[in-house]
Protein backbone atom coordinates (compact mmCIF):
# COMPACT_ATOMS: atom_id res chain seq x y z
CA UNK A 1 0.00 0.00 0.00
CA UNK A 2 1.45 3.34 -1.02
CA UNK A 3 1.65 6.39 1.25
CA UNK A 4 1.63 9.85 -0.31
CA UNK A 5 2.99 13.08 1.16
CA UNK A 6 2.58 16.42 -0.59
CA UNK A 7 4.85 19.44 -0.15
CA UNK A 8 5.65 22.74 -1.80
CA UNK A 9 2.50 24.70 -1.06
CA UNK A 10 2.56 28.25 0.19
CA UNK A 11 1.26 31.79 -0.16
CA UNK A 12 2.10 33.63 -3.38
CA UNK A 13 0.96 36.58 -5.46
CA UNK A 14 -1.09 36.30 -8.64
CA UNK A 15 1.19 35.57 -11.57
CA UNK A 16 3.75 33.71 -9.47
CA UNK A 17 4.74 30.07 -9.81
CA UNK A 18 4.92 27.14 -7.42
CA UNK A 19 6.00 23.53 -7.78
CA UNK A 20 4.23 20.93 -5.72
CA UNK A 21 5.79 17.56 -4.99
CA UNK A 22 4.20 14.32 -3.91
CA UNK A 23 6.54 11.71 -2.47
CA UNK A 24 5.41 8.10 -2.44
CA UNK A 25 6.55 5.31 -0.16
CA UNK A 26 5.52 1.79 0.71
CA UNK A 27 4.71 0.66 -2.80
CA UNK A 28 6.12 0.30 -6.29
CA UNK A 29 5.68 3.86 -7.48
CA UNK A 30 6.08 3.04 -11.16
CA UNK A 31 3.01 0.80 -10.99
CA UNK A 32 0.70 3.68 -10.07
CA UNK A 33 -0.97 6.24 -12.26
CA UNK A 34 -0.95 9.54 -10.41
CA UNK A 35 -3.29 12.48 -10.19
CA UNK A 36 -3.64 15.90 -8.59
CA UNK A 37 -6.91 17.24 -7.27
CA UNK A 38 -7.73 20.41 -5.38
CA UNK A 39 -10.44 21.52 -3.01
CA UNK A 40 -11.30 25.10 -2.19
CA UNK A 41 -13.37 25.99 0.90
CA UNK A 42 -17.03 25.24 0.35
CA UNK A 43 -16.43 23.61 -3.02
CA UNK A 44 -16.26 20.08 -4.35
CA UNK A 45 -12.94 18.45 -5.03
CA UNK A 46 -11.78 19.36 -8.54
CA UNK A 47 -9.61 17.37 -10.95
CA UNK A 48 -6.37 19.16 -11.83
CA UNK A 49 -4.11 16.75 -13.74
CA UNK A 50 -3.14 13.12 -14.13
CA UNK A 51 -0.18 11.19 -15.49
CA UNK A 52 0.15 7.56 -16.50
CA UNK A 53 2.54 5.24 -14.70
CA UNK A 54 5.19 5.56 -17.41
CA UNK A 55 4.71 9.31 -17.78
CA UNK A 56 3.74 9.10 -21.44
CA UNK A 57 0.15 10.28 -21.06
CA UNK A 58 -1.07 13.38 -19.27
CA UNK A 59 -4.44 15.04 -18.96
CA UNK A 60 -5.49 18.37 -17.46
CA UNK A 61 -8.55 20.06 -16.14
CA UNK A 62 -9.83 22.90 -18.30
CA UNK A 63 -9.16 25.53 -15.64
CA UNK A 64 -5.41 24.78 -15.50
CA UNK A 65 -4.66 23.72 -19.07
CA UNK A 66 -1.72 25.68 -20.45
CA UNK A 67 -0.61 26.90 -17.00
CA UNK A 68 0.06 23.72 -15.01
CA UNK A 69 2.32 20.80 -15.91
CA UNK A 70 2.31 17.37 -14.28
CA UNK A 71 5.43 15.22 -14.39
CA UNK A 72 6.97 12.33 -12.52
CA UNK A 73 10.35 10.89 -11.67
CA UNK A 74 9.96 7.19 -11.02
CA UNK A 75 13.55 6.94 -9.80
CA UNK A 76 12.69 9.40 -7.03
CA UNK A 77 9.18 8.04 -6.36
CA UNK A 78 7.82 11.54 -6.84
CA UNK A 79 5.18 13.28 -8.92
CA UNK A 80 5.27 17.03 -9.48
CA UNK A 81 2.83 19.77 -10.35
CA UNK A 82 4.42 22.86 -11.83
CA UNK A 83 1.98 25.73 -11.49
CA UNK A 84 2.62 28.92 -13.46
CA UNK A 85 0.62 32.13 -13.86
CA UNK A 86 -1.23 31.43 -10.65
CA UNK A 87 -4.59 33.10 -10.09
CA UNK A 88 -6.56 33.73 -6.88
CA UNK A 89 -9.05 31.09 -8.01
CA UNK A 90 -6.25 28.49 -7.81
CA UNK A 91 -6.37 28.85 -4.02
CA UNK A 92 -7.13 25.42 -2.56
CA UNK A 93 -5.74 22.42 -0.77
CA UNK A 94 -3.97 20.29 -3.36
CA UNK A 95 -3.99 16.52 -2.99
CA UNK A 96 -2.12 13.88 -4.91
CA UNK A 97 -3.67 10.49 -5.52
CA UNK A 98 -2.59 7.10 -6.85
CA UNK A 99 -4.38 4.50 -8.91
CA UNK A 100 -3.27 0.98 -9.71
CA UNK A 101 -6.17 0.34 -12.08
CA UNK A 102 -5.70 -0.32 -15.76
CA UNK A 103 -5.09 3.05 -17.40
CA UNK A 104 -8.19 4.72 -18.74
CA UNK A 105 -7.94 8.34 -19.77
CA UNK A 106 -11.56 9.21 -19.11
CA UNK A 107 -11.55 7.54 -15.69
CA UNK A 108 -8.48 9.46 -14.56
CA UNK A 109 -10.63 12.59 -14.15
CA UNK A 110 -12.65 11.06 -11.33
CA UNK A 111 -11.84 10.70 -7.64
CA UNK A 112 -13.22 7.17 -7.46
CA UNK A 113 -10.54 5.86 -9.80
CA UNK A 114 -7.87 6.59 -7.20
CA UNK A 115 -7.41 4.34 -4.19
CA UNK A 116 -4.75 6.26 -2.29
CA UNK A 117 -4.63 9.90 -1.26
CA UNK A 118 -2.26 12.28 0.44
CA UNK A 119 -3.25 14.75 3.16
CA UNK A 120 -2.80 17.77 0.94
CA UNK A 121 -0.81 20.98 0.82
CA UNK A 122 -2.33 24.47 0.96
CA UNK A 123 -1.84 26.89 -1.92
CA UNK A 124 -2.99 30.46 -1.41
CA UNK A 125 -2.85 33.00 -4.23
CA UNK A 126 -3.54 36.63 -3.46
CA UNK A 127 -4.35 39.34 -5.97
Amino acid sequence: QVQLVESGGGSVQAGDSLRLSCAASGGTFSSYHMGWFRQAPGKDREFVAAISRNGWMTVYGDSVKGRFTISRDNAKNTVYLQMNSLKPEDTAVYHCAASESVYDRSSSYFEGWYAYWGQGTQVTVSS
